[in-house]
């Protein structure tokens, strides 16, 4: 292939499009949207089984890792993703025998993550013709979608995508937040109980500000920033949010260059975010039941980042 950028687009045209028959290449989205086993039959699913069981035995030896584990698991998909690289992919192009290791590992692959799907969170399949293009129908607490997976691998080989791990964060966006039981988590204390603004933000005063209003928070966790690190974003102020009954406190705060959030539950440091802003009209944080609303300005425009409470 030429120099040209590889995009998802790109890739498809190139592996796949010989694949369609030539009246359904102007309309893919009626492909797409026809239910090619109305009947449920279920030898078709059967199928989809023994592709994905065969992709789980056959991709170490194909992926050049001997040592991974394909179990179904949704740790399994995120050691999948780590094992696309550039340099495994050009070199699949570069040489004619090996072209179609691509277009195999995709659909194959597709395959596989949406059986993890299925397995581990109740997907069902919605069977499209060819295989690679079907869905898998998931429904959580927000809400039901179609989980188009081929298009995730497309996207996860091209140029824009192959140097980051991006199957295995759409896979944890899509799919692992979602359905994460976050009723689960114990209770930290109760969220009527009040969090005061940190005014003067330092990470010594953070520790004692926490030590004297959530003494039951025994330690940020190993994952929090350290105290360098902390130093250098830099926070105006910090306030702090109850989630889900008192299972989480978020941490917000604006910094020069946007607004950092840190997720903690009874053991620390969960996860973080972080959203470009501009230093005014300060941003607002919201939440309405399992939703958790972050508002901000940029460039003088008004953006909404909406997401479960538990984190994107």
């Amino acid at each position: 292939m030429s120099a040209e950028k590889l995009t998802a687009e790109r890739l498809f045209t190139t592996y796949f499009r010989n694949y369609y028959p030539p009246h359904l290449w102007g309309n893919l989205e009626k492909l797409r949207s026809e239910d090619a086993n109305p009947g449920k039959n279920p030898h078709i699913f059967a199928r989809i089984d023994e592709i994905a069981e065969a992709f789980a035995r056959l991709a170490p030896e194909v992926l050049g890792a001997p040592d991974l584990v394909l179990d179904y698991s949704d740790a399994s998909v995120h050691r999948l993703g780590a094992t696309i690289t550039r340099e495994k992919r050009d070199a699949w192009i570069s040489n004619r025998h090996t072209r179609s290791t691509i277009s195999e590992l995709i659909w194959h692959g597709t395959l596989y993550v949406g059986a993890c799907v299925v397995k581990n969170h109740g997907g069902v399949w919605q069977v499209r013709n060819p295989l690679w293009e079907s869905l898998v129908r998931l429904t959580s607490k927000a809400g039901t979608g179609d989980l188009w997976i081929f298009g995730w691998w497309l996207r996860s080989f091209s140029d824009d995508e192959i140097d980051q791990p991006r199957l295995a964060d759409r896979y944890r966006t899509h799919v692992e937040v979602p359905t994460f039981d976050a009723d689960a988590l114990p209770v930290i204390a109760p969220p009527d109980r009040r969090m005061p603004r940190l005014a003067k933000v330092r990470y010594d005063l953070l520790y004692k500000h926490l030590r004297a209003h959530l003494p039951e928070l025994r330690d940020v966790g190993e994952d929090f920033p350290s105290a360098e690190r902390f130093t250098e974003l830099g926070f105006k102020w910090l306030d702090f949010v109850w989630l889900g009954g008192g299972r989480m406190l978020l941490m917000h705060g604006p910094t020069p260059e946007g607004v950092h959030l840190f997720w903690l539950d009874a053991k620390g440091f969960v996860k973080s975010a972080f959203y470009p802003a501009d230093a005014f009209p300060a941003h607002v944080v919201e939440t309405d039941g399992d939703k958790l609303r972050v508002i901000v300005s940029i460039q003088g425009q008004m953006q909404v980042h909406e997401m479960l409470w538990w984190g994107a």
